[in-house]
């Protein structure tokens, strides 16, 4: 029984360190805008 609980709580350790790395991206990261250029063949706007 006390492997059952040590593999648990290192289940919930890890688990807590995944959703506060998640959690640290999220907020303190901003995305950067920049401008975006999509070409599309004349083809496709003139059948």
């Amino acid at each position: 029984m006390p492997s059952l609980i040590r593999f648990l709580v290192i289940c919930g350790v890890l688990a807590g360190l995944a959703y506060g790395g998640m959690f640290a991206l999220a907020t303190m990261v901003e995305p950067q805008e920049r401008e975006m250029r999509v070409k599309v063949p004349s083809k496709r706007l003139n059948p």
